[in-house]
């Protein structure tokens, strides 16, 4: 992400084929997963109707570039243990990941923020709250604001300065006469690039997610204080407080659903931005092996999130099920006036009536 030192002792022929292997099947991961997100949310109408999904297209459209401009290099890299695209692309790969995978967790801040805002407020504010219009600005911000701290200092060498020599000194090995895609930061940079791309965003969904399971326990908590109180068992009296205890539990798994991909999300991540903070307070002496698999660790993140949406998620798991299976009726919705109504047939006047 931030820095992208590579490993200068290299990997046996062994070990090159397991990595190729792993590697490979990563990218395929991510690369079908995110695809068949997009598709998934373009093709169904019940899902384009959730102002989220829009986030989380987005979402799979950054994994989708990562997976497709920024993985296949680092692993041609990784197992020839060499860099043969030049220096100049060198800079545009780095600037590339940390634009990507910098819009990646402002895209989950800003899902966070909209299920805050659908769960912890009432419904006349959360309309007014994400309006077409404020969720443009928000996806045109994942988008923008990453370009601060990837392609303008990058490109301008920001993240160097005071540490050329030893840039310069680590791409290029004399012993095998290799040169690597170096992209090592200063101390400014480091603490900047990493407060503003993991630390705050983090802060700001802990906050909100937080937010949301106090409010779905106070609700629960006064649902079984209704309950015991002896409600009305009237089924249309006791409709309203169904449609509410439906309508709460249908917000909290979803709440829950992208806890655990956030969770994910930081478990994938927070390795490499601790590990970015300490290295230039350190004298830059983290192994060069273990900055490699702090940066696949992440990168596996962007294959993750489809699989989390197919088992936690019953809307995206039909609509992966249509899609896959090319359209079979048996995964579709109900329809309203479909056949799935009960029926019975009945004598009137000699002739055989079906009643639904």
């Amino acid at each position: 992400f931030c820095v992208h030192p590579s490993s200068s002792e290299g990997f046996g022929v062994a070990e090159k084929i397991v990595l190729l292997t792993f590697i490979s099947a990563v990218i395929l991961m991510a690369i079908l997963g995110n695809l068949l997100v997009m598709v998934a949310v373009c093709r169904d109408r019940q899902l384009r109707k959730i102002k989220t999904n829009y986030f989380i297209v987005s979402l799979a459209f950054a994994d989708l570039l990562v997976s497709v401009l920024v993985m296949p290099f680092g692993a041609i890299e990784l197992v020839q243990d060499n860099w043969i695209y030049g220096e100049m692309f060198c800079l545009v790969r780095t600037s590339l990941d940390v634009l990507l995978t910098t819009a990646s967790i402002l895209h989950l801040c800003c899902i966070s923020l909209d299920r805050y805002y659908a769960i912890c407020c009432q419904p006349l504010v959360y309309r007014n709250k994400m309006t077409p219009l404020r969720i443009t600005v928000m996806l045109g911000g994942c988008w923008v604001i990453p370009t601060f701290i990837s392609f303008l200092p990058i490109m301008q060498g920001w993240n160097s300065i005071g540490i050329i020599d030893l840039i310069q000194q680590r791409q290029f090995n004399k012993a095998s006469n290799s040169t690597y895609c170096i992209f090592m930061v200063n101390k400014p940079y480091a603490i900047t690039c990493s407060v503003v791309a993991f630390y705050i965003p983090f802060f700001l969904m802990v906050l909100a997610y937080y937010r949301i399971y106090v409010t779905a326990r106070e609700h629960a908590r006064q649902i079984r204080v209704l309950q015991r109180a002896g409600a009305p068992t009237d089924g249309r009296q006791h409709h309203p407080d169904q449609h509410s205890t439906h309508r709460m539990k249908t917000e909290t798994k979803a709440a829950k659903t992208l806890c655990i991909i956030m969770g994910c999300f930081c478990l994938c991540w927070a390795p490499f931005f601790i590990t970015n903070i300490v290295d230039p307070f350190v004298n830059y002496t983290v192994p060069g092996k273990l900055w490699t698999a702090f940066l696949w660790l992440g990168y596996i993140n962007s294959g993750l999130n489809p699989f989390l949406y197919a088992f936690l998620n019953k809307s995206f798991r039909r609509a992966f099920l249509i899609i896959l299976c090319c359209g079979d009726e048996r995964y579709r919705r109900p329809s309203i006036l479909g056949q799935t109504v009960p029926c019975s047939t009945t004598t009137i006047n000699g002739s055989t009536h079906v009643l639904r």
